[in-house]
């Protein structure tokens, strides 16, 4: 079945204020502008958003906080967003903080049918506050519940019109795993080739996770922080 849409927003026309969206990206590398903007476009609230981080003011998640569509963030660093942190102090964001190993693993369980799964990152701090623990072999570990999203949305160098998807170097980083944690997943993608012309020992995600691809267009390489020495430090 082929899965390419003409617009993003006729596929996102059901969403529904309260959904929990799984965005793929890391800072600024990998992330979904497209899907990012049609959702500042429509407007829905109260989303429960789970992503690495949360983009920067003015560019990536961060259009949605500035929208105030955010009521929830799940995620593993929240340092480079000014109104993050103007919400979460004001208590407008609640905000689930969690190590970045074991979100990329509740997503990871969440796609693969696992509910939970027992970690010792966490244990004796803050992270494990009202989680279940638990002795394995005379160490203590800490339950961690698996992660599903009414959405994902990811970003995609390539796609067949089947689905299946290919990422370009780092840009790949979490949206393998948020594709197939997505109730429905979609996927915005650079190029779409004909199947069959993608290597099968090349596809990063099959297209049985994938429920609509929509071509992009007018990228921006933004860069999340820059940093410049002076003359004088050159020297």
């Amino acid at each position: 079945m082929l899965k390419v849409e003409k617009s993003i927003h006729e596929i996102i026309d059901s969403m529904q204020d309260g959904s929990t969206i799984l965005v793929g990206g890391f800072g600024l590398c990998g992330i979904p502008e497209v899907a990012i903007e049609a959702i500042r476009k429509k407007g829905v609230k109260d989303l429960t958003v789970v992503s690495n981080n949360c983009g920067v003011d003015e560019w990536g998640l961060g259009l949605l906080l500035a929208n105030k569509q955010i009521k929830k963030m799940i995620a593993s660093y929240v340092g480079e967003n000014k109104i993050f942190e103007q919400q979460f102090l004001s208590g407008e964001l609640e905000v689930e903080l969690t190590p970045q190993g074991t979100l990329a693993e509740r997503i990871r369980a969440g796609g693969a049918g696992i509910p939970a799964f027992y970690t010792a990152t966490g244990v004796g701090t803050p992270i494990a506050e009202g989680k279940p623990v638990k002795e394995f072999d005379g160490k203590e570990y800490i339950e961690e519940r698996a992660i599903v999203g009414d959405y994902a949305f990811v970003k995609a160098w390539k796609a067949d019109k089947l689905g299946n998807l290919v990422y370009r170097k780092t840009a790949r980083n979490f949206n393998p795993i948020m594709a197939t944690a997505g109730k429905i997943t979609i996927a915005e993608v650079e190029e779409i080739v004909e199947v069959g012309e993608l290597n099968p020992d090349e596809i990063h995600t099959p297209a049985v996770f994938v429920q609509h691809v929509v071509l992009g267009d007018n990228y921006e390489k933004k860069i999340e922080k820059r940093t410049t020495r002076t003359e004088e430090a050159m020297r």
